[in-house]
């Protein structure tokens, strides 16, 4: 009887409650998941059997932390240098990398491009597709240029195959294309189910340890942006990334959103078309027009994604309005944000624009969340309302409020270097201790403590009492 007693306080068996979207458990009913938040999405699950381990002996205790070898973890190069500043310096035997992002971003040509240089490098690679036929796979290849002796295709769709397929090429670098299209015979459920998605993850990322095999893993999205299946699929892996960008503009965005060996701040660009993918180590080019001559309603910016400075151009258009509420309209901007400058050009520096619609946009696509382009787009918007063009050399950053006032922003040394090395020579910048900063010789720095004196500093025609309405 007391064996029994013990045996039942061990294993218990207790109803359990599964999420159809993510996956989640729980051990009673709730209406609604507490992991993805879906609605009705909690249905039962079969039995489950809650047990506890046994501590058992090790042969070899846990050394200090002083005495462990990390050589094995050291950064090794893919050939592409934007996809190793995002990882932090390259790739690492044994680590597991998710990339996900929309359908025709250009996942798998930059993985393909990243198997190619490696292979280059005398590393031997095992790319294994279940979206393609290997002959796909090679005519993207040979438009790529990513032809290699050393690089190994296979279309799998079945895990033990593409395990079998692991055994037999031994890579150092494994690539999957994608994870939700494997599916094992042992787990029930079609690919792409949360059980399947589980089962396959776990064992390459099992074979990707024991074998040291850098492995990079694609993940489909939602039509909500999030990684499709479990949550649990992004505790498994050691480095998650989000490869983003319009497909209307080449630019495409490599970010790390965790990230093990490395930091996630981060960001990679490329140019993707239709040769390939290229690795832009200076893409301001694409943010920014060149005009023989000046033109009203434009100004330059630097902004930081995560620790690079790039420069961008944020463009404004003031027109009469025929209507008695007028237009606002952003692309690239955030519309909120616009709104309020816009409020706070009339309010606080008398600009009027209550009868013209206004329409502001980025050039390249890019997307500009930074509150430092609060004054960029403030001097784009009093320029294209004065019909006054700015000098080509100038750059202007910094947060503006809603009191009028120009906050600072981090990080003003490196935007002033950035934007020095590319040839300008004169910024416009929130009020600041500039003894602090390394000011390059002929640069000439303008300093403003609110909206108005930047917008005195940059217009010479500019004075809160002349700013009539846009004829």
């Amino acid at each position: 009887m007391a064996v029994s007693t013990a045996r039942s306080s061990k294993s218990k068996s207790t109803p359990a409650y599964r999420c159809t979207e993510c996956g989640w458990t729980t051990v009673k009913w709730v209406g609604r998941c507490g992991e993805c938040q879906a609605w009705g999405s909690v249905t039962e699950a079969n039995q489950v059997v809650a047990k506890t381990t046994a501590a058992t002996s090790v042969a070899q205790p846990a050394p200090p932390i002083t005495e462990v070898d990390a050589t094995d973890a050291s950064h090794r190069s893919s050939g592409v240098g934007e996809f190793d500043r995002v990882l932090g310096g390259g790739l690492v035997p044994g680590a597991v990398i998710l990339l996900a992002g929309e359908p025709g971003v250009g996942k798998s040509t930059l993985l393909l491009d990243v198997a190619a240089k490696t292979a280059a490098t005398g590393l031997k690679v095992l790319y294994i597709t279940g979206e393609e036929s290997a002959a796909q796979v090679k005519r993207r290849a040979e438009r790529i240029n990513a032809l290699h002796p050393q690089l190994h295709v296979t279309a799998e769709t079945d895990l033990a195959l593409a395990l079998g397929q692991i055994d037999a090429v031994e890579p150092q670098l494994l690539i999957v294309d994608s994870v939700q299209t494997l599916s094992s015979s042992e787990v029930d459920g079609g690919a792409g189910g949360i059980t399947q998605v589980k089962e396959v993850a776990a064992s390459i990322i099992n074979v990707a340890k024991k074998r040291a095999i850098a492995t990079l893993l694609v993940g489909h999205v939602t039509k909500d942006g999030n990684i499709a299946g479990p949550r649990l699929l992004e505790h498994l892996v050691d480095v998650v990334c989000q490869f983003e960008g319009d497909r209307h503009s080449r630019l495409r965005l490599l970010r790390a959103v965790k990230n093990r060996y490395g930091s996630t701040d981060e960001v990679g660009c490329f140019d993707l078309n239709e040769d390939g993918i290229v690795g832009l180590a200076d893409p301001s080019s694409l943010f920014v027009t060149r005009t023989n001559q000046p033109v009203s309603g434009t100004c330059i910016t630097v902004t930081i994604e995560g620790r690079r400075p790039l420069v961008a151009e944020v463009q404004a258009l003031l027109a009469k309005s025929p209507n008695s509420q007028p237009r606002r309209t952003t692309s690239g901007l955030d519309a909120s944000r616009a709104a309020m400058l816009l409020a706070v050009l009339q309010a606080r520096a008398r600009v009027d624009l209550s009868s013209v619609d206004c329409y502001l946009a980025t050039v390249g696509g890019v997307r500009l969340t930074e509150p430092a382009t609060d004054l960029t787009a403030a001097l784009a918007i009093t320029g294209s309302a004065l019909n006054y063009a700015l000098p080509r050399d100038l750059v202007a950053f910094g947060e503006v409020g809603l009191a009028g006032e120009v906050r600072p922003v981090p990080d003003i040394q490196r935007r002033i270097s950035e934007a020095h090395r590319l040839g300008f020579r004169q910024a416009i910048v929130p009020k600041t201790d500039l003894a602090r900063h390394k000011i390059p010789e002929g640069f000439a720095i303008k300093e403003a403590a609110s909206v108005v004196e930047a917008l005195a500093a940059a217009f010479p025609n500019y004075s809160r009492s002349n700013t009539d309405r846009l004829d």
